[in-house]
């Protein structure tokens, strides 16, 4: 991914209930829009059949991944569905000094962890159009029992309760569309007063001279 000539980047938190499209949406995002990259979690869930280590997860034990809260090595960390989930501090902290904007896909407790430990960042919500939509979504996978589905669907309730702490909220109803306003919160972002200041500060003085 090539990398603008910026300052540093921008620390961009995405949640959404499971189903609602946040995943999709956020490969497009990567494939189309530069300097923007994604966490790579850590994670004790077992990997599943086309995944690779280190690619769509650091996939870690559970004494691994203890150890590593114990040395404060996370950004943030919980436990989903049984299984734990960690974002790596030094990691993060780099991609942000090379001027890379980094995406975190994690939950709302996640959320707070972040934003208390990294000033600036920013938080976008996404929804789905109804819940029927989202119960079907996940139905279509054709991964899980019911009983998961169900299980699903009231976290997904939790979830979606906790929207409004976020900074910017997208109804996932078409695709493209709602693709088109991520990558603009992204754009706009960028484009504020400090950034553009620092990154085009020679630019500035000479039309200033």
């Amino acid at each position: 991914m090539m990398q603008r000539d910026r300052s540093t980047g921008t620390l961009y938190i995405i949640s959404a209930p499971s189903g609602a499209g946040k995943t999709s949406l956020v490969k497009e995002l990567i494939k189309t829009t530069p300097s923007v990259e994604v966490s790579v979690s850590h994670t004790t869930r077992p990997m599943r059949e086309g995944e690779r280590d280190g690619i769509d997860y650091h996939f870690t034990d559970i004494p691994t991944f203890r150890q590593m809260i114990t040395d404060h090595a996370f950004v943030e960390h919980a436990e989903v569905f049984d299984n734990f989930y960690g974002t790596a501090r030094s990691a993060t902290m780099d991609h942000l000094k090379r001027g890379i904007d980094i995406i975190l896909e994690i939950d709302w407790q996640g959320a707070r962890q972040v934003k208390e430990m990294v000033p600036g960042t920013v938080g976008i919500f996404i929804l789905p159009p109804s819940r029927s939509a989202l119960e079907e979504r996940l139905r279509n996978r054709g991964q899980d029992s019911d009983e998961i589905i169900e299980r699903r669907m009231r976290d997904a309730i939790n979830e979606m309760s906790h929207y409004s702490e976020f900074d910017y909220l997208i109804i996932n109803k078409d695709f493209d569309t709602a693709l088109v306003e991520l990558r603009a919160i992204i754009l706009a972002r960028r484009q504020l007063i400090t950034p553009q200041s620092l990154n085009h500060k020679a630019l500035i003085e000479d039309l200033l001279a």
